[in-house]
This record gives structure tokens, sequence and C-alpha cells, in this order.
């Protein structure tokens, strides 16, 4: 018997290589659009950082400073203290409901006009147009010979890339310290070593990310697509490709004669325009995809083709799977935003900051915080009076020396002591410092039990000069 040996099959690979997309500009409405967006959305993150407020003597003048050093959060004429940090949960909440509402209007319109990624790669991707031209230029270029011209735009494209990144890590760090000194010591190299290494740190993954992998974090990286995708519905507006009216497509001159001889010819040319100038290159004739950030450049060139070949413009535009069953049926389009979804991510933004705002005006520059002691809860004294020991801190959120009357009320009958601190039995003042936390300890007695197990006590800090108060609550244990 012989044996048979079969040719080796070419087997696909499992994964397609990764083709390098070369983006086409294009002009319109949602371009004109995301230049605007791209224009403020840089501007303040670039020169935020030297804008002035005064804020009196001995305090920073920069209107938003993370100041480290003095655990403070500066935002105009708010100040916020670590203990606070319940603001920034409350902005979180208020980014993410809102992220789901835009998602529940637009699809990923985030995506599209505001996330990082796409601002920073647009701006990116323009430099490189002005250095090596446009979409065809550049995929000559790099199918052909280098050349002294071609090395020369490289170089020139690389340095801008570095120096917007170098300058995007560097703007970073001036939110942590005041803005004109820091810069004036980074260009003497005078700064501390931990400005230049973010700075590095922050110049490096901008370059890499906007530079080189753009689409790349949209397609793999960033898990916004995976998770739009569950939180979607029929009535959100997205990308779409009207097939009732592009089907079928074919070329101009085909669609033509169709038309001429009674056939059935769609608008779509097949010219690939739309593919040409999208940012991850995505074709939205094929339908939804995770690849598509909805930016609505495909709707630019297609309306600009259709404008061309005298056909309708919007053959792409903002749509709902709603509208493209309507249209099969023949049925004209709703569009239905204000909904149950929409309403309750508006209710629950419009509660959350609504309750910060609330706490933030109601807010005093002074607190007070009891700490009852556990171990014992209270001490029987041998005249028959009762003690209970407390932990207080008082915080003065001035920049200035600051006295403070503490007090107690809810107790019958009850004498307030500071351990190591001379009083008149009803009242203490108190020193503190600026900007400080003072803890000290109190002993609260009644010349008796009081009868029940618990009672409520309250602890009233006061400002003489001001007339400011702030109180917090605890009990009184007793027999």
């Amino acid at each position: 018997m012989s044996s048979r040996v079969e040719a080796p099959v070419d087997e696909e690979p499992l994964y397609a290589a990764a083709k390098r997309i070369y983006p086409q500009s294009v002009r319109g409405f949602y371009r004109r659009v995301k230049w605007i967006v791209l224009l403020v959305t840089l501007g303040v993150y670039y020169f935020l950082p030297f804008v002035r407020w005064d804020r009196g003597p001995n305090e920073p003048s920069q209107a938003v400073l993370v100041d480290l050093a003095n655990r403070r959060f500066y935002f105009f004429f708010i100040e916020l203290w670590p203990q606070e940090v319940y603001y920034f949960t409350g902005l979180l909440i208020i980014a993410a409901f809102t992220l789901f509402l835009l998602n529940a209007l637009a699809g990923r319109i985030w995506c599209g006009y505001l996330c990082p990624q796409t601002v920073w790669t647009d701006l990116f991707q323009m430099v490189e147009r002005l250095v090596e031209g446009d979409r065809r230029e550049r995929m000559a270029k790099d199918q052909g010979p280098w050349t002294v011209e071609r090395v020369t735009e490289k170089v020139l494209k690389h340095s801008i890339w570095l120096l917007i990144a170098w300058w995007t890590g560097g703007a970073w760090v001036l939110y942590f310290a005041d803005a004109p000194t820091l810069t004036l010591q980074l260009a003497t190299f005078s700064a501390e070593p931990i400005a230049y290494i973010w700075i590095a740190i922050l110049t490096f993954t901008t370059y890499a990310l906007a530079g080189h992998m753009r689409e790349q974090v949209c397609l793999f990286m960033c898990p916004w697509p995976r998770i739009q995708a569950a939180l979607t519905d029929e009535n959100a507006l997205n990308v779409t490709y009207r097939l009732d009216r592009g089907e079928p497509r074919m070329s101009l001159k085909k669609a033509t004669v169709a038309r001429e001889h009674g056939g059935s010819a769609g608008d779509c040319v097949d010219c690939n325009q739309c593919v040409a100038v999208c940012p991850t290159g995505v074709d939205i004739r094929d339908g939804a995809s995770l690849g598509c950030i909805q930016c609505g450049l495909c709707i630019d060139a297609c309306d600009s083709v259709m404008t061309k070949v005298s056909r309708p413009v919007r053959l792409i535009a903002f749509d709902t799977d709603v509208n493209i069953k309507r249209r099969r049926e023949g049925l004209p389009p709703i569009y239905n935003l204000i909904r149950a979804r929409t309403i309750l991510y508006i209710g629950l933004i419009t509660i959350v900051a609504s309750t910060m705002l609330y706490a933030l005006i109601t807010r005093t520059d002074m607190n007070v915080a009891a700490i009852h002691d556990r171990n014992p809860l209270f001490t029987a004294l041998s005249t028959g009076a009762i003690r209970d020991a407390y932990t207080i801190r008082l915080t003065n959120k001035l920049a200035s020396d600051r006295e403070i009357r503490l007090s107690v009320e809810g107790v019958p009958s009850a004498q307030l002591e500071i351990v190591g601190t001379p009083g008149d039995g009803n009242s203490e003042l108190l020193v503190v410092g600026p900007d400080q936390t003072r803890e000290i300890r109190a002993l609260v007695t009644t010349p008796a039990p009081l009868g029940v197990k618990s009672t409520p006590i309250t602890f009233v800090i006061m400002d003489p000069t001001s007339g400011k108060t702030s109180t917090t609550r605890d009990f009184f244990d007793s027999p």
C-alpha cells in the first residue's frame, strides 16, 4: 500500500493584522463642532492654571489648585478639605449619570466629541496633515522610498507631537502648584524632581496614545464601548446609514443608467468617503459597530458627496433603531428623547447636584466632631456624680488663629471640663490655629444619675467674633 501525503493547508490567522488607518480631512457641520470642542477643552486645560483668584492675604491666588502639601482643593471661591471628600464623590456620581444620559440621548457622543483620547488624537492628526499632507499623500509617502524630504517631515511631525505631549504633562503638574512659579522653576531646572517625573510620564502616555495607538485605544483598551452597548436602547440617536435610501448601492454612472431604464438604484454611490474620513476605519454601512465613536464625520463626508451628485443629504445621519424599522414599514420617523430612562437620569443628576449645592451653601468654616470613650462608658464618682469622657476635634478653616467657645447642651445640670484647661464649668474658650484641627479631651459631669441609660447630648462651638456656630451630637451614658 502506498502512503498518501496530503499537501499542507494554509490556515487563516485567528486575528487579522491591524491595518494602519489614514483618516481623510473633511468639512461640514460636525467637523466644525469638533473643532470648537477641541479649542474650548484644550484652551481650558492648558491655560486654566494661570487664571488668578483673590482669596485674601496668606491664601493661594490660583483659581484652580490642588494643594497637596496643605491638603486643600481650591476651585475659584470653593475651598475643600480632605474630610469633605463627599463633594468629589458627588461629582463622580453626577459625571456617571451624565454619561448615561448622553448615551441615552445620542449614543457614544462623549467618545466622539469630549473624550480626552479623541480630543488629543484630533490635534495630533491635524499636525500630521499640516506636515505630511492629507490621506492620499501620506499613503503614497509611506509606500514610497525614504527621502530627505520624508525624513524631515517625520522628524518635524514627531517633534511637534512631543512638544504638545510635553506641554500636556507640564500643564497637568501646574494644577498642583502655583503655575507661574512652577513654570519658572521648570524652565530653570530648579523644580522638584517629582514634577519632572510626572511630566515625563504624561509626555510618554500622551505621545503614545494620541500619536501612535489612536483608534486602538477606542477599539481594545477602552471599556466604555462594551458598557455603552449594554446601556443603550432603540430610542437613542446613533450615526446610522439609512438602508432604505442607500441600497442597492452602485456607482453614479450605473445608478443613472438603472434609473433611466426604470430599475432600482440607491442613493449610495459607493464612493467609500464615509470610510476614508472615519478615525477608527469603520464602514458605517455595515451597521452598528463598537468601533464607531459617533463623531459624525461620515455624515459630513456623505453630505458633501450627495450635494455634488444632486441627491438629498443625510443619507447617513443620527437616527434611532425605531425609525429604521418605521421607514421599512413606510411610516414617518418619530423621536422619543424624553422618556423614562432620560427622565430618571435627569432626576438623579438633579437630586445629587441639589444635595451638593445645599451642603455647599450651608457649610461653615469651622467644624466639631465628638467621639465617646468606649471603655468605660461612664464613671461613677464618690460624690454620686456621673462622668462621661469624650475626644473632641475642633477644625478651623480660616487662614488665621480663631477663638472658639465650646459648650454642651441636652443634659440637665451638666458641667463641662476640658482636660488641661481651666474653665468656668459651662463652656470653654479655646484657640485653634490657622487651617488646623485641634484635638482635646472633654469631661461631662452630672450631679446624679439621669435615670436612663443613654441621653442625647449636643456639643456646640461658637466663634464669639462672628457669631458662627457648629454642632455635633453624641450620647451621655448613665447607670
